[in-house]
């Protein structure tokens, strides 16, 4: 039985919307630890181990993730990986609402980062699949889903957590987001086998073949860019995660700065945006420029960013400012690298090739909290933005001066055996 025709923006349109549910689980849980620390006095490390653990399951759990989807098929994977995510991420955070122990905190942890990372990779498969000639704009649309989403909702999850309690705001966000979740999945579906449009010139080079997980995995290019991945990441979540705690550091976390509005919360709202725009604006870019040069203008702008934020983020403004441009050059990795990926290897194996390479977001995560003890043996947070500025200047020259040629070299070769075999 054939099915029914699809719209490709729609199922855009659905991932999106299902990256936006998941959002909160990372970019508000800054607003979390806090009052968890001040309500059963656990230690601020042991509470952000708990962040390290979603991150890491989010990340690490979506090959598996993306396997099931590519497994079931077009018309029923993504609906089953992206339905039974939904249901982990609503039972996740309401376990967090009721965590009275340390454990009980890591468990959420677990269940909502299984989950979220079930949904990140489907719909990230997905966007790969429906646009080939514009894989870089869709993935950046896609992934500014879960990078600008939560930024409709952290003044009301800040409000709950100050009226209501954070245990409030951890159950009755978690429910609603997983339950629009669970509806959406039944809209989901992968294009089938010549439903995705090829009339349109290519731009980029791409592969004539979809390479397996395990030539993926065998490939020096998946390394590199796994290598990079890390070095970048790790420098972007340590602000997601600290960016409190840096403000407070700065006294300048509580200061009235707009409507009523204090820095800190601007600054979330701000770097949330930020964060969702850099993803499609990049992506774009790419599409018509290239993946490395793109990569190698965003990351010498991240490096510039961190150390503004080190050396002038004391004064409100500036902190807004800096804090915003930094999440602007640190989201688009999330377009940049599956799309390099994609265009790399192939799109058959998309949905798993990418999400291996996600996994380089829960490695990098468990290098957040050296960034605590830096900021303790130094008595200031200026080593820390001078290390992550490094590393995104490191990132730049391996974009330009080993990743470029290396690519060039595949597809040249790649090419050259389509030609001889023909």
């Amino acid at each position: 039985m054939a099915a029914p025709p699809v719209n490709r923006w729609a199922q855009l349109a659905f991932g999106v919307v299902c990256m936006m549910m998941i959002a909160n689980l990372q970019y508000s849980w800054t607003l979390f630890v806090q009052p968890m620390n001040k309500a059963h006095g656990w230690a601020i490390a042991d509470i952000q181990l708990a962040f390290s653990i979603f991150i890491a399951l989010e990340t690490w759990f979506t090959p598996a993730a993306g396997w099931i989807a590519d497994h079931l098929g077009a018309r029923h994977g993504p609906t089953v990986v992206v339905f039974a995510g939904g249901l982990l991420v609503a039972i996740g955070w309401v376990v967090n609402a009721y965590a009275d122990q340390l454990w009980l905190l890591y468990l959420g942890a677990v269940l909502s980062g299984i989950g979220g990372g079930s949904i990140y990779a489907t719909c990230v498969g997905n966007a790969v699949k429906w646009w080939r000639n514009r894989r870089g704009l869709a993935i950046g649309i896609t992934a500014a889903g879960f990078g600008a989403g939560s930024a409709l909702t952290i003044i009301p999850v800040e409000m709950t957590i100050d009226t209501h309690g954070y245990g409030a705001a951890f159950f009755w966000f978690g429910i609603a987001q997983g339950v629009i979740v669970c509806l959406l999945a039944f809209l989901l579906r992968a294009p089938l086998p010549g439903e995705v449009p090829t009339a349109a010139p290519l731009r980029l080079p791409q592969a004539t073949r979809s390479m397996t997980p395990g030539e993926v995995v065998a490939s020096p290019i998946f390394w590199l860019l796994y290598v990079m991945f890390v070095a970048v990441s790790a420098s972007g979540l340590m602000a997601t995660a600290q960016i409190a705690l840096i403000a407070k550091s700065y006294g300048i976390a509580n200061t009235p700065l707009v409507f009523g509005g204090t820095t800190l919360t601007v600054a979330l709202v701000v770097d949330n945006v930020m964060n969702g725009m850099a993803r499609p604006a990049f992506g774009y870019v790419s599409d018509r420029i290239g993946r490395e040069v793109t990569m190698a203008v965003a990351f010498s702008l991240g490096a510039v960013a961190y150390w503004l934020l080190g050396s002038l983020g004391s004064s409100p403004w500036v902190f807004v400012i800096c804090a915003g441009l930094i999440f602007f050059t640190w989201g688009e990795i999330f377009s940049l690298f599956p799309s390099t990926c994609t265009d790399t290897f192939g799109p058959r194996y998309a949905t798993v090739n990418t999400s291996l390479l996600y996994t380089a977001k829960g490695t990098s995560a468990f290098l957040v909290p050296f960034a605590n003890i830096i900021q303790s043996s130094t008595g200031s947070w200026h080593a820390v933005f001078v290390a992550a500025a490094a590393m995104n200047v490191v990132v730049v020259l391996l974009a330009l001066f080993v990743l470029r040629p290396m690519r060039r070299t595949q597809h040249a070769a790649a090419e050259a055996g389509t030609l001889s075999a023909k």
